[in-house]
């Protein structure tokens, strides 16, 4: 689908700590807010000039969002070994915590990290190996 736009999306509970972890640790910039629009309040982050998005949403009408699967990642490769570490340093400043990743690739090649909710971000040390 050349051209498009993606969008992840994941219902959290507190979107505004959430929000601000991801901003912080990956640098996005909030590009929308939305309140009660029917019965969700939500926060789009990404790069005004991406072609993707992270949203995260809490829908007033549901009971609290189960924590994701420690499998269920978000995975940025990052090539350049100083902005890797940049960019590990700002995701413990935002407070996400280091965890074990049971994927041994994943253990090897990048650090995981989590956030307050039970989210999984892997930094990838290395670009994408096309």
């Amino acid at each position: 689908m050349k051209g498009a736009v993606m969008r992840v999306a994941r219902a959290c509970r507190e979107i505004e700590a959430i929000g601000r972890q991801y901003s912080e640790g990956l640098g996005f910039e909030v590009l929308s807010t939305f309140r009660g629009h029917d019965g969700f309040d939500g926060v789009i982050l990404g790069h005004p000039n991406s072609a993707y998005h992270l949203e995260f949403i809490h829908d007033h009408t549901a009971p609290p969002a189960a924590p994701p699967h420690e499998e269920q990642l978000l995975v940025f490769y990052l090539e350049d070994e100083e902005a890797w570490l940049a960019r590990c340093a700002a995701m413990l400043a935002a407070g996400f915590t280091v965890a074990h990743n049971a994927n041994p690739f994943w253990q090897r090649h990048g650090r995981t990290f989590e956030d307050a909710e039970g989210g999984r971000v892997v930094l990838h040390r290395g670009g994408w190996p096309r």
